[in-house]
């Protein structure tokens, strides 16, 4: 898929775990073992995953129950693994935001095969006019909109003109000169100082949702995307 996607795996059975990450390493997937039960929402949003493998059975709360928690903040798809085959719990499984369920015993291809195709259809087919440039974060030149995991990162107009223009001329510097004349080409006149409130607030933003800097400077000359 060209970037590196990073699993989160809830399950209390460590051999069980431990199997499942190891063949998804194999397979070129980055993978992250829960181990604190209690915790499972900090570690998600810590870990920051492309995907979450998700048992029903665990300690203090149930799958079920960090579904929707996880469900409260991000999009990222939920893959249910239970022994729970009952057909009202698969139901439950998909009311409570899951986007697949694998009931165990399983063979680990299956869960390959659902891993790969889900990824597929969030982050290539649904997005495939937009340009990914860390896993989870993806920009659309056409509506000049930032998404992280699936969700619109807030950016005022002039902001989305300013990263639109990096995102065009990367890895190329952009001089401030050139961005203020796109934003006077907008109709909105735009200072020096102006210029810089807007880059510091626009790289905070960006920071503030993915946790890392895009935007660099170069000084003297002007900003580039990382």
């Amino acid at each position: 898929m060209g970037i590196k996607m990073k699993i989160m795996l809830v399950e209390d059975d460590e051999a069980l775990a431990g199997e499942i990450s190891s063949f998804l390493i194999k397979w070129g997937f980055d993978t992250e073992i829960s181990r604190k039960y209690d915790e499972i929402l900090q570690e998600f949003m810590e870990w920051k995953p492309q995907l979450v493998l998700m048992d029903i059975n665990l300690p203090f709360y149930d799958g079920f129950y960090w579904c929707r928690q996880i469900r409260k903040i991000s999009a990222v798809p939920i893959i249910y693994i239970s022994s729970r085959g009952d057909d009202k719990d698969k139901i439950m499984a998909i009311a409570q935001g899951g986007d697949d369920y694998v009931e165990k015993p399983f063979r680990l291809e299956l869960l390959r095969a659902k891993i790969e195709a889900i990824l597929r259809r969030t982050y290539e087919y649904r997005v495939k006019e937009r340009i990914f440039l860390k896993p989870g974060i993806c920009f659309d030149p056409v509506s000049q909109i930032l998404f992280y995991e699936g969700k619109e990162v807030d950016l005022t107009r002039s902001e989305r003109k300013i990263f639109a223009r990096l995102m065009k001329e990367r890895p190329r510097v952009v001089s401030r000169e050139e961005l203020m004349m796109d934003l006077w080409n907008t109709d909105e006149y735009v200072s020096d100082g102006t210029l810089t409130t807007m880059i510091s607030r626009l790289r905070g933003k960006v920071k503030g949702v993915c946790g890392e800097e895009m935007i660099g400077t170069k000084k003297g000359q002007g900003y580039f995307i990382v």
